[in-house]
């Protein structure tokens, strides 16, 4: 029946036909051979791949679920053609309401190439997921902080266990993967394989470059692989609709490393121009933007150039002259970023086949202005504050009640006395609320004014500071538009970075110099929860400077 079958295709492309290359229909699955010792099996009915089989062991299922969008799709139209140009390739297309889910097979390629094309919201697809079996992948209690160790019970919303003090989830990827910027693939090995999830280019994801979300999940019914598109824990960024992909599912033999040409920052994908993949769009059509430079870029710190709109976003680390190639046409906000903290913003239209330059760019640095005194350093992180002095940052691969990290509600900061390491990166309503920072004034300064500033990096369920003085406080500020869900528990301090700015008056201060100023930092919200899931914030620094 298979030789069968393969001639048939045969006779309906005037192809050549090679050992094992080709698929056949049983009636319920297409099943695909790449002649690469993959084969995989489609479902008719749905899209699922059922089966994935590298050198014959069975890489998809669990109990009962396989490999698929977001949990899987219901009843599609699910069609199959076979290209002979450029190259011998397989695409096999799901239609789902408004969704187009596609899958593309080459000729001796251990490869599954995934796209998307969500068209609008009637459909979830928020991820790809790869469902492995059980028992193929083993994994290590201390460094694999995504995969659930037997004996560990749930400790938050059903997805964060602990066990012994110490916390895992499939959100806590930070260890191993960090934010987007910073991985091209997630994956697994042992001794005979590696299997691979190569992520996608994320031009019409969301979150940008230093976004953070689930990326892996491990226990003992099974470990994921997933590429995520639209992530809810601690999203701020727009919900971006079109062609998604492609992300990769790879193969190597005896755990090797994955290939590096089929990363999204390097890969050559001219070979799908002419697969007629809906909104799919060639490099022929699409631009770019070049810059000379940064200046007042400062040592020990990543600059990146992002682009982004409600359609498309792309970003690149910038160390001297810079480009962004392989644009969608349109028009961008263009940010600079020193670290995640935002020092330039501006416009650029980008056009098909051009390319629009921008001259050196002066990047405009909190830091730069003269500090009265600061706790902290401007990024748009909570670095080198108490618990994140490691790299990685140990809160984005724990959970905050991990007793590997210190007791959030640390002592009071003494300016002058104290570090940065004293004081916490996370300010919880319910936990470590109304924190004192002490300082004292010169003789002049108490003969004016001043400005203090704190950097929120993410303020969780509405939090956001409030400060008094002595016996003066300023007036509350509004909640600034953070993420509306879980983010400070689930690894990720990402929200919206603003800069709160209170003015002290002068007669706010204690007319001694030998006495200490008292500021109170409190947490406020309209929300209500409890403990670490209370109204919080995430600090990027704070300071104060002439009014």
């Amino acid at each position: 029946m298979r030789f069968l079958a393969i001639f048939s295709t045969f006779l309906l492309a005037p192809a050549a036909v090679f050992a094992a290359w080709g698929y056949t229909d049983n009636g319920k699955n297409y099943v695909i051979d790449t002649n690469a010792n993959l084969v995989v099996s489609v479902s008719k009915t749905n899209g699922d791949m059922n089966s994935i089989k590298y050198r014959g062991v069975e890489y998809s299922g669990q109990s009962g679920k396989y490999s698929h969008v977001e949990s899987g799709l219901g009843a599609s139209t699910v069609t199959i053609k076979q290209y002979t140009s450029p190259a011998n390739i397989i695409k096999v297309t799901v239609k789902y309401g408004t969704l187009l889910h596609t899958l593309v097979f080459r000729y001796g390629n251990p490869n599954v190439y995934i796209f998307m094309n969500k068209a609008d919201t009637s459909v979830t697809v928020s991820r790809y997921i790869l469902r492995i079996p059980p028992n193929i992948f083993t994994n290590d209690p201390n460094e694999d902080t995504d995969w659930i160790p037997d004996g560990a019970t749930a400790i938050e919303s059903g997805d964060v266990n602990g066990k012994s003090g110490q916390t895992w989830s499939k959100h806590y990827s930070g260890k191993k993967y960090g934010r987007t910027i910073d991985y091209d693939w997630v994956g697994y090995t042992n001794k005979n394989v590696g299997m691979y999830m190569i992520r996608s280019n994320h031009e019409k994801a969301s979150g940008g470059p230093f976004f953070r979300s689930l990326v892996r999940r491990g226990g003992s019914g099974g470990p994921d692989l997933y590429d995520i598109y639209h992530y809810n824990m601690g999203h701020t960024d727009v919900m971006r609709f079109g062609l998604q992909g492609p992300s990769v599912l790879h193969f190597t033999d005896n755990g090797a490393a994955p290939n590096g040409n089929l990363f999204a920052r390097k890969a050559d994908w001219s070979w799908m121009d002419s697969l007629e993949i809906a909104g799919w769009v060639p490099q022929s059509k699409r631009g770019a933007v070049a810059g000379v430079g940064l200046n007042n870029m400062k040592s020990g710190y990543q600059y990146v150039v992002g682009l982004k709109n409600d359609a498309a976003q792309y970003w690149t680390v910038a160390t001297g002259a810079w480009k962004i190639s392989g644009v969608l046409p349109g028009t961008y906000t263009l940010t600079v970023y020193k670290g995640e903290l935002e020092v330039h913003t501006s416009s650029v239209i980008i056009t098909a086949g051009g390319t629009a330059t921008k001259n050196t760019i002066t990047c405009v640095d909190p830091q730069d202005t003269t500090a009265i005194w600061r706790i902290g350093n401007w990024d748009g992180t909570p670095k080198g504050f108490l618990n994140f002095l490691d790299t990685p940052m140990k809160p984005t691969y724990m959970h905050p009640s991990d007793t590997r990290l210190a007791k959030w509600d640390a002592s009071n900061f003494i300016v002058g006395n104290s570090q940065a390491s004293n004081f916490p990166g996370y300010i919880w309503k319910d936990v470590n609320n109304d924190h004192v920072v002490y300082f004292k004034l010169s003789a002049d300064q108490l003969t004016k004014g001043a400005k203090i500033r704190i950097g929120v990096t993410e303020g969780m369920a509405g939090g956001r500071p409030a400060i008094a003085v002595n016996s003066w406080s300023a007036p509350l500020q509004a909640d600034k538009g953070q993420g509306d869900t879980r983010s400070l528990t689930v690894g990720t301090y990402r929200g919206n970075n603003y800069i709160y700015e209170y003015t002290v008056p002068q007669s706010a201060w204690i007319q001694n110099t030998g006495e200490y100023q008292a500021l109170k930092i409190s947490v406020i919200s309209g929300k209500t929860a409890t403990g670490y899931l209370s109204p919080g914030i995430s600090v990027d620094a704070i300071d104060m400077i002439a009014a």
